[in-house]
């Protein structure tokens, strides 16, 4: 039997360190960190606002290449610079999850992030199943 590779990469987003930007075993997925960067320049705008957008539709590209959607997702983990950024990180998973009812559960830390980072996030998917 073949095994399919469980690394997921995506240009312009994927870590400079040799590890994946996520993994899926089975219909398990999990994320490592994902940033706020641009994925069409790899770059890391200054604002918090910005870089939280870029971070929530980098993890719909990373979920989208894992064979995921949002709505496989039962765990986000969000590690924010000061608690300011709440309010961006907050906007967008309004935006991603607007149904009370039916988001996955989170949980933020704030932790002292690296090379101009507002926040990071990490994403838990069990995929296909059922409700």
């Amino acid at each position: 039997m073949t095994r399919s590779p469980r690394s997921i990469d995506l240009p312009g987003t994927s870590h400079k360190a040799p590890i994946p930007a996520a993994a899926r075993v089975g219909m398990l997925l999990c994320t490592s960190a994902i940033a706020g960067k641009d994925p069409a320049t790899g770059e890391l705008p200054a604002a918090a606002d910005a870089q939280a957008r870029n971070a929530f539709a980098n993890l719909r590209a990373l979920l989208e290449a894992g064979g995921a959607t949002l709505e496989d997702v039962v765990k986000l983990s969000v590690s924010i610079k000061e608690n300011s950024v709440r309010e961006a990180v907050n906007a967008q998973w309004l935006a991603c999850f607007p149904d009370p009812r039916d988001r996955p559960a989170r949980h933020i830390v704030v932790a002292d992030l690296q090379h101009g980072m507002w926040l990071q996030l990490e994403a838990m998917a069990v995929i296909g199943e059922p409700r």
